[in-house]
């Protein structure tokens, strides 16, 4: 269990930070080198974390590597990822997977056909609250989910993000890019979706960059901006998700799932950690106690106060699951289904046509409390 697996990391942006800083709460991971298009980022990054910065053929030859995390932007992922598995190496990709399911289900096949595994971001749902919550739900504490929503909305990347032109580009857009999060925490939460339809708008057609690199500029917005769709799951639950860049404030909760007993309210997707409150058949929402659970355990400021956070999680239930020839959590089937339900829910806004689904998957294992303590 104390063997730790090599980790390598292409892609050095705004994301890699987190990973460098965090990896070293698992003891079964380490991650030994990097490497960026940029060599010098790549550099300055290895500086600061203690790891060695490699071109890219070198990252992907290297022995002491097992596992390549694929950090970079989300239009280079299927390329990316691909040539981590054809070197050889086992891949753990930033969300999203990739940006169509054909790329998606490529992946699929040549990890299977050369004995690897694929396993992508997020690995929030890991966190302590969300396996709280997954732990309500499952021991029937509101009864059989029966529905939803979901609400992702604040004004945009360009007020913070040092280069955010991507995310308003096609294969950017909210569903694409916070999207994950939510899906990823229902599939944990309530299971597989089986039929989608949606709306869209794209209301601001020009964003100008406020963030101090590059304040003034303005940038093309080429993707939708504001989606709102209906999620049908494949065990009859109907969950409404409100995706926008368009808000600059609002009341909705993150996340509510409604049960034949009551109702569970959950906090951010995107964290590990949070408040869960839960109303009974008699009304009146109450927070429920806090789980002793490793991965809820707050360790970083955040603009809202103290959070937990455990990026890497999933990376290290990898590192165990190859190690132990069991299931990984975030297994490429959870992730490569996401991919059909935002492709999907974009698709379905463009036509005006509800859109099965041709993907499923199963739900993860949890992670109880005493599992999440042998990782940390």
């Amino acid at each position: 269990m104390n063997q730790k697996t090599g980790v390598g990391v292409i892609g050095c942006g705004n994301i890699s930070a987190a990973y460098f800083r965090l990896a070293p709460l698992f003891r079964n991971i380490k991650i030994k080198s990097c490497a960026d298009l940029n060599l010098e980022t790549a550099k300055n990054q290895a500086e600061e974390f203690g790891i060695v910065a490699l071109d890219m053929a070198s990252l992907l030859k290297s022995s002491e590597i097992d596992i390549i995390v694929n950090l970079t932007v989300p239009d280079a992922h299927y390329e990316v990822s691909k040539s981590i598995l054809e070197a050889g190496k086992h891949v753990y990709s930033e969300k999203p997977l990739t940006l169509s399911l054909p790329e998606a289900l490529q992946l699929h096949e040549l990890a299977e056909t050369k004995g690897l595994l694929v396993a992508g971001a997020p690995d929030t749902f890991l966190g302590g609250v969300h396996q709280q919550a997954r732990d309500l739900v499952d021991s029937g504490e509101i009864g059989r989910i029966t529905g939803g929503t979901c609400h992702v909305m604040n004004h945009g990347m360009e007020h913070w993000h040092p280069n955010p032109d991507f995310f308003y580009q096609p294969g950017g857009g909210p569903i694409l890019d916070l999207g994950p999060y939510y899906l990823g925490n229902l599939i944990n939460l309530i299971g597989p979706i089986s039929r989608v339809t949606a709306f869209s708008s794209n209301p601001k057609k020009v964003r100008t960059i406020t963030s101090e690199e590059r304040f003034g500029e303005t940038i093309p917005v080429k993707t939708p901006t504001t989606v709102h769709a209906l999620l049908q799951f494949h065990n009859g639950a109907l969950v409404t998700l409100g995706a926008s860049w368009d808000v600059w404030d609002h009341g909705h909760p993150h996340m509510e799932l409604y049960g034949t007993e009551g109702t569970l309210r959950i906090p951010d997707p995107n964290i590990f950690s949070g408040v869960l409150q839960i109303s009974a058949r008699d009304g009146g929402f109450d927070p429920v106690p806090k789980w002793d659970h490793p991965f809820g355990i707050e360790n970083e400021e955040y603009d809202s106060g103290w959070i937990a956070n455990y990026r890497s999680a999933g990376l290290a239930d990898l590192a165990r699951a190859i190690r132990e020839g069991r299931e990984a959590r975030c297994l490429i089937q959870r992730p490569l289904h996401a991919v059909e339900v935002m492709t999907a829910i974009l698709q379905s806004a463009k036509t005006g046509r509800a859109i099965e689904m041709a993907t499923t998957c199963t739900r993860p294992d949890p992670l109880g409390p005493e599992d999440a303590e042998t990782l940390i």
